[in-house]
């Protein structure tokens, strides 16, 4: 899942200074020219006062959102100045959505990836999974891949990316130590793939599970806000994780036998592999204690279902599990178990919580905020009547105009603030289309995580471009080409596998 990491570029500096003073400019001006009436199906309709605030509260904050003007976090905090300042709505309704119940599930799920990086179990699964491949290339980088996605469902993009980096530098030097002259070329490009392997795996297995990429989560919670349906955290596996084994391979084969083909024979990268992981010590009780808790509480998520449906003495006893209950239950539980038999000390202890990242959770909420006034102050019947014009276009332009969109704006801004920008604007423009949201808003939160060309889209990026064997050039050759690949393989799938799990026709 992916821990948001903002990108300050010294470059971007004068155009915050000026977004930073345009944000209330702009919104004003869009409040100012707003109508307040418009004509639909014949008849005239009110654009009230507070759906014009809070178009033009959309406005600055997408504005700075978009160019970072000020942290991102903070943005968030807007809606609860602006919208009750100008009668827009009250301090209560503007401020429930910061205490979401999918916002305490993601909270969980980073508890748990911290006390898995704490006690370095994500580090001892990575290299498991690493020091089963053989020694030929190719299966390195695959070996990568996907130990890198694996850990991705569960855990920050960023984190992964980050715990998988030096393991592959290290492959790297043993590989350039046994190359001769003659094969120089060749540790080049398997540098290449497996950094770019690390990078696009990362983003590639946020979109897996609900608490693996911010935007995952901060779609449902909109689904759950505005359309009153639930979806599960098995139905959205069964949504994810076919795009991830499609698109897995796909990128593997294309960084290995057509950008940057690999045909230098075994040359024992997997000895460092193996090197590492027999130098760790014996699995110890905490790291045993902490992959129960995670196992648990997969196993929980997966079936909650069922778990809500078991009787006891004629009575449901978990008929209130959720999601989040589930994943708070497993991070206080890290909380209460000690660490090693002997002492008192637990497996998570307060101070670790430092490391949580508060300012992603403050995000969802201003962005879940945000959606809520736009469906309730009536903004999102106005996109969809100005949106009219499109109607009849066949479902698959739509998704590909929309994903399009996504993926090539989040190469230059936040993901997560992405998706709080567009999904509610987008899943008020669908009913003016013609078409379910589900046909628009699915594929636009798949599509913020999926940005490959610079280093600027994604945190993983950043990271193995800074690694100096990655050019900006050979990303963005690569990025392209799985940017493209990304639209069409979310074109196909979203039409034939997620609609159909989520009981929406595709027309």
């Amino acid at each position: 899942m992916s821990n948001e990491v903002t990108l300050q570029v010294t470059a971007h500096i004068p155009l915050q200074r000026i977004a930073r003073i345009s944000g209330p400019i702009v919104a004003l001006a869009v409040y100012l020219a707003l109508p307040n009436t418009y004509v639909s199906d014949g008849g005239i309709v009110v654009f009230t006062h507070a759906g014009r605030v809070t178009a033009a509260l959309a406005t600055w904050m997408a504005l700075w959102w978009l160019t970072e003007a000020i942290d991102i976090p903070a943005t968030a905090l807007l809606p609860l100045v602006v919208l009750p300042l100008f009668g827009a709505g009250s301090i209560r309704d503007v401020a429930a959505p910061y205490a979401h119940d999918l916002i305490f599930l993601f909270m969980g799920g980073f508890i748990l990836s911290i006390a898995m990086q704490r006690w370095r179990l994500h580090r001892r699964i990575a290299l498991v999974t690493l020091s089963i491949v053989g020694t030929d290339p190719p299966r390195i980088v695959a070996g990568f891949m996907i130990a890198t996605a694996g850990l991705s469902l569960w855990l920050s993009n960023t984190a992964t990316a980050i715990m998988m980096l030096p393991i592959a530098i290290s492959v790297i030097g043993m590989i350039s130590d046994h190359s001769d002259s003659g094969q120089a070329d060749k540790p080049d490009h398997l540098a290449v793939c497996l950094m770019l392997g690390i990078a696009y795996a990362a983003s590639i297995g946020g979109v897996g599970t609900i608490i693996g990429s911010p935007p995952n989560l901060f779609l449902v919670s909109y689904i759950r806000d505005t359309l009153n349906h639930d979806i599960t955290f098995l139905q959205w596996m069964a949504m994810g994780l076919p795009l991830v084994i499609v698109f897995l391979p796909i990128t593997w084969w294309l960084l290995t036998r057509h950008l940057f083909p690999i045909s230098a024979p075994s040359v024992g990268g997997t000895d460092v592999i193996r090197e590492a992981y027999a130098a760790l010590p014996e699995l110890s009780w905490a790291e045993r204690a902490t992959l129960v808790v995670f196992g648990l509480a997969a196993i929980a998520w997966m079936g909650r279902s069922w778990l809500t449906g078991v009787e006891v003495g004629g009575v449901r006893l978990l008929a209130g599990l959720t999601d989040a209950g589930i994943s708070l239950t497993a991070a206080l539980s890290l909380f209460l178990i000690p660490a090693r038999s002997h002492t008192g000390r637990a497996l998570m202890q307060w101070r670790d919580m430092k490391a949580l990242p508060w300012g992603i959770l403050l995000l969802f909420g201003g962005g879940m905020s945000l959606a809520v006034a736009i469906q309730r102050n009536g903004v999102g019947e106005f996109l969809g009547h100005q949106a009219a014009t499109w109607q009849g276009l066949p479902s698959w332009v739509l998704i590909i105009l929309v994903t399009t969109l996504i993926i090539f704006l989040t190469e230059l801004t936040s993901n997560t603030a992405t998706a709080a920008t567009f999904i509610p604007i987008i899943g008020g423009v669908a009913p003016g289309l013609g078409v379910h949201p589900y046909l628009l808003i699915v594929p636009a939160a798949f599509a913020a995580s999926w940005a490959f060309m610079l280093p600027v889209a994604t945190p993983p990026n950043a990271i193995v471009f800074g690694s100096g064997h990655v050019s900006v050039t050979a990303m963005r050759r690569a990025g392209l080409w799985l940017n493209l690949v990304g639209i069409c393989i979310l074109t196909v799938l979203v039409q034939f596998i997620v609609l159909p799990i989520l009981g929406v026709p595709v027309s």
